[in-house]
C-alpha cells in the first residue's frame, strides 16, 4: 500500500489516498502505522477519499486508532496532496470532514502547493455543542474545573471537535503534559477533549502547547490554535488576529469579525513517501 507521510508545523499524518488503495480496517491501520519506532510515526492517519457534496472527502484516525471530526494541520496537508498530484487542481477547494465542510485555500509556487488558509467554521460555545457535562445552553468561560485535587480555570468550545483552554502565566514552568492527560479524561467531557495551555506574549501573538485527545503531546493543533484563539478573546486577553507560537512552527490565525469562522493559516510540507507491506 502507497503512503505520503506529510506534516504542518510538526503535526504529522501519514496519506493514504482511497482512490487508488483499500484500507479495510482503519483503526487497526491507524494503530499500526503510527506507532514511533515500529511503523512510520505521525499523529495519525488520513485517508482521502471521493465526496458526493464537496472537492474531496477525508477521514481522520487519531494514534490511538479513535477517529477525529476535523484537523486544521491535517486539511492543509490534505490540500497539498490532492492539489501536487491532480487530484483537486483548484487553488479553492471544499472538503469533506466528520464536523462539515471546510474550504481551503493555497499558495501555490512553480505548480506546487506550499501553504494554506483553512475556513475552520464558527466556534460552537454552547455545552451540549462542545459537549460538556452541565446545562445544555450555558457557556463555559473562565470556569472552576477540579483535576485531582488541582483547582483549573477553564474556557472550553468546540471547532467540530472539543477543546479545553487553559491559560497559562508561564508555559515552560507548566507541568501541561501531566495535566493534559488527566483533563482530557476528565469526566466532565463525555467524548474527551482537546488540552491547550496558552500563555499572552501580546495582545497579537500567543504561546501554545497542546495535548491532544487519542494523540497526546503534539508539536502544534489546528483547531487546538483556532480554540485557543477564541477563547483568549474571550477572556479579554488577545486580539481576534493572532500569531500563534507552536513548538513545531507559528501559524496565523484570525478569528473574522465579518462572518464569524475561524481562519487559520500555516505551510504544509511532504515528507517521504514509501510502501506499507501487507
Amino acid at each position: 500500500m502507497r503512503f505520503t507521510k506529510m506534516h504542518g508545523v510538526g503535526n504529522d499524518f501519514v496519506m493514504v489516498s482511497l482512490f487508488e488503495e483499500r484500507v479495510p480496517d482503519p483503526e487497526a491501520l491507524a494503530l499500526a502505522m503510527s506507532r514511533p519506532h515500529y511503523g512510520v510515526g505521525a499523529d495519525g492517519l488520513i485517508l482521502i477519499q471521493p465526496s458526493e457534496v464537496a472537492d474531496i472527502g477525508i477521514r481522520i484516525f487519531n494514534a490511538d486508532g479513535s477517529e477525529a471530526e476535523m484537523c486544521g494541520n491535517g486539511i492543509r496537508c490534505v490540500g497539498k496532496y490532492v492539489y501536487d498530484r491532480g487530484l483537486c487542481p483548484r487553488e479553492e477547494m471544499r472538503v469533506e470532514t466528520r464536523a462539515g465542510i471546510r474550504t481551503i485555500r493555497l499558495s501555490v509556487e512553480n505548480g506546487r502547493a506550499t501553504a494554506a488558509t483553512v475556513n475552520m467554521g464558527e466556534p460552537r460555545l454552547r455545552r451540549r455543542e462542545i459537549p460538556m457535562a452541565g446545562p445544555d445552553d450555558a457557556r463555559v468561560i473562565d470556569e472552576g474545573l477540579s483535576v485531582n485535587g488541582r483547582g483549573l480555570l477553564v474556557t472550553c468550545l468546540s471547532m467540530g471537535n472539543p477543546h479545553c483552554v487553559i491559560p497559562v502565566r508561564n508555559l515552560d514552568e507548566t507541568p501541561w503534559t501531566e495535566i493534559g492527560v488527566e483533563v482530557e479524561t476528565h469526566p466532565a467531557f463525555p467524548e474527551r477533549t482537546n488540552v491547550h495551555f496558552v500563555e499572552t506574549v501580546s495582545p497579537h501573538e500567543l504561546k501554545l502547547a497542546h495535548w491532544e485527545r487519542g494523540c497526546g503531546r503534539t508539536l502544534a493543533c489546528g483547531t487546538g490554535a483556532s480554540a485557543s484563539c477564541v477563547a483568549m478573546n474571550l477572556l479579554g486577553r488577545s486580539e481576534r488576529r493572532v500569531l500563534a507560537h507552536l513548538a513545531g512552527g507559528d501559524m496565523e490565525i484570525d478569528w473574522s469579525e465579518k462572518d464569524n469562522c475561524v481562519y487559520i493559516t500555516g505551510p504544509a510540507e511532504e515528507v517521504f513517501t514509501g510502501d506499507w507491506p501487507g
